[in-house]
């Protein structure tokens, strides 16, 4: 899961934001692009950065509150700095040293898609109450809106949907609209502006309709916008069903950043959380 993030986020990187005529261009799976901004090519961006967090912090097994969260939030950034953050929340988190100073910080009035961009992990919660309710606290330091709160709720379920084989694809719209009691829309053809609500209106509608994880990368940059969260997001699902063609370019995994908290690192915190799974059912 948190590979296909990451590759999802590095590869939409390139093109969040980006002109039209860009995107037209070079959407190809041929190459990573450099971000406008100079984040390198095939490298990712705070998507993957605030996914790893709460994947870790679920494999620690710490108590799920705020400061817990806000803490792990702030290691992940102070470890391994990187530009990609809001330009706000970057400032924040370069001069706070803890989770309670963070918190304190930040006013969580935001209906952006921060909180919905690294849910996805939580998709390893077996009880659906705990996993809307995790979902909900980890939103409320940053995002606690209906927007914040309901869009990190959808994509943790989206997750939760295809790691438990609970339906196909043509079956997780209708499961998202009923446990969140919300109606999304599944046939978003806007360009997707760093909105909750938006994101995950995307990420549903390219999940409903490609066919492969290629399809799905492709199909999220082409909205254009904030298309690297979508394409983290979509892609991190997809890849945990057999029902997606798995057929993305060798050249994605074989360029994506290999750091520290690259490649390799992530891989083996996603096995982990795989065997989470299994050993929490």
């Amino acid at each position: 899961m948190l590979l296909d993030i990451a590759i999802g986020d590095a590869y939409g990187a390139g093109f969040e934001f980006a002109e039209r005529e860009k995107i037209d261009s070079f959407n190809n799976l041929t190459t990573y692009q450099e971000h406008g901004l100079g984040i390198p090519a095939g490298n990712y961006t705070d998507d993957t950065q605030m996914s790893l967090a709460l994947a870790e912090l679920i494999l620690e097994s710490a108590e799920w509150n705020q400061e817990n969260i806000a803490d792990k939030f702030v290691e992940c950034f102070k470890r391994d700095i990187r530009i990609g953050y809001s330009k706000g929340f970057y400032n924040v988190l370069s001069t706070v040293n803890s989770g309670e100073e963070l918190i304190s910080k930040v006013k969580p009035v935001s209906t952006a898609n921060g909180a919905a961009m690294r849910s996805a992990p939580l998709g390893v919660i077996n009880e659906l109450e705990a996993l809307k309710n995790m979902a909900k606290i980890q939103a409320s330091i940053t995002h606690n809106t209906e927007a914040g709160i309901k869009s990190s709720q959808a994509i943790a379920l989206a997750s939760h949907f295809f790691i438990f084989k609970l339906g196909k694809p043509n079956e997780l719209f209708q499961f998202v609209c009923e446990q969140t009691n919300y109606k999304w829309i599944n046939n978003w053809e806007k360009e997707v502006a760093c909105c909750g609500i938006e994101t995950v209106n995307a990420v549903l509608t390219v999940l409903g309709k490609c066919k492969s994880l290629s399809d799905v990368l492709l199909s999220s940059v082409e909205f254009g916008g904030d298309v690297d969260t979508v394409a983290a997001c979509a892609l991190g699902i997809a890849s945990l069903s057999d029902d997606y063609h798995h057929d993305l370019p060798e050249f994605l995994f074989k360029e994506l950043e290999n750091n520290q908290y690259g490649h390799d690192y992530l891989v083996d915190v996603s096995s982990k959380l795989m065997s989470y799974v299994k050993t929490n059912r």
